[in-house]
């Protein structure tokens, strides 16, 4: 008799309910998390092998890891798919834990690809550098703001070099704000430390990857955003086709249909926030190359370049498909003959 494991995970405690294979409930625990032992063992109640869901929710990795290293078939849950299941006039773990459950047991369940270990750690520093990137240029941001407080604009279109390091230190500011300038300029410094060790981290774990080498041929991709594809995209195999990819990448447009009607939106933005953003900034300079310029400014003509900008990141992430999954991209050795 098959039975289904339906795991609610919570930060301190967790909800493990097991269903038989008529959707009754067999067994019912809320267990501590500090407990593995425990939850091995509620889950060992649906037998050996025996299929379990968590949603992919806070920390769920090393739940996953420790289902999978205890024999069991483990099934993340995609939050967006389980969402429009959860308006329901009583919501507590139990019900969360059986819904999970059920529709594993109906063939119903929304699943999201469970990364191996390995790359989780990759994205891990992709994911991080790309966090104190961010917070760097909050820094910038703060001392254009000081500057402008006291009416200084710069006239260097490169702020961040030697020569704006200079320029600032020719500034004569009032003391306050002086001392904020100096105190974020040391800030910007230890970020730029940070990052360009994860940089090199990033790199010396990726460049025997012949795809990671194979999309930087693609104008706008360089070291940072062929890591963010190669890291967060995993394997790519598991996309039949490249329109598959963009789908989940979320730059594809939003589809309705009912009935005779057919009404189609704005793109999804459902899916990799971070390689829908770098897809994006790589067309923004070089507008994607020879492969997709010519797409791009047909477009822009007639529909602007905001549109053209994410019809070219689909045709870039098509690129990006097939280096990541042949290790190499014929059309641009068209273009460099």
């Amino acid at each position: 008799m098959s039975r289904y494991v339906g795991v609610d995970l919570h930060r301190r405690r967790s909800q493990v309910v097991v269903l038989d294979e008529d959707g009754q409930v067999v067994s019912s625990v809320n267990v501590d998390n500090c407990e593995p032992a425990e939850l091995v063992a509620a889950v060992a109640v649906g037998g050996e092998g025996c299929d379990v869901v968590i949603e992919a929710a806070w920390g769920w990795y090393w739940i996953a890891d420790l289902f999978a290293a205890a024999g069991f078939v483990v099934h993340l849950a995609h939050p967006l798919g389980v969402a429009g299941y959860r308006n329901r006039r009583v919501k507590n773990d139990e019900k969360d834990a059986i819904l999970l459950a059920d529709l594993l047991r109906m063939g119903s369940l929304p699943e999201a690809w469970i990364a191996p270990p390995e790359l989780r750690e990759l994205r891990e520093l992709v994911r991080y550098r790309r966090k104190l990137s961010q917070l760097r240029t909050g820094l910038k941001a703060q001392i254009h703001a000081v500057l402008g407080k006291e009416g200084v604009v710069p006239q260097l279109t490169g702020l961040w070099g030697p020569a704006g390091a200079r320029w600032l230190d020719d500034q004569q500011l009032a003391a306050a704000y002086q001392d904020r300038i100096v105190s974020l300029g040391r800030l910007i410094d230890h970020y730029d430390t940070e990052i360009r060790r994860l940089d090199r981290q990033i790199h010396g774990w990726l460049r025997d990857d012949v795809g990671y080498r194979e999309i930087q041929r693609i104008d706008g991709i360089g070291p940072v955003f062929a890591a963010v594809f190669t890291a967060e995209i995993g394997d790519v195999s598991r996309f039949k086709t490249p329109k598959q990819l963009c789908s989940w990448v979320g730059v594809t447009p939003r589809h309705r249909e009912s009935d005779e009607t057919v009404k189609r939106g704005p793109i999804t933005k459902q899916g990799s926030a971070l390689v829908r953003w770098a897809a994006v900034e790589a067309v923004a300079r070089y507008q994607g190359g020879p492969p997709i310029r010519g797409a791009y400014r047909r477009i822009a003509a007639t529909r602007g370049n905001k549109i053209a900008r994410v019809a070219a990141a689909r045709r870039l992430l098509t690129l990006v498909y097939y280096g990541l999954r042949d290790g190499h991209i014929r059309c641009l050795d068209k273009v460099a003959a």
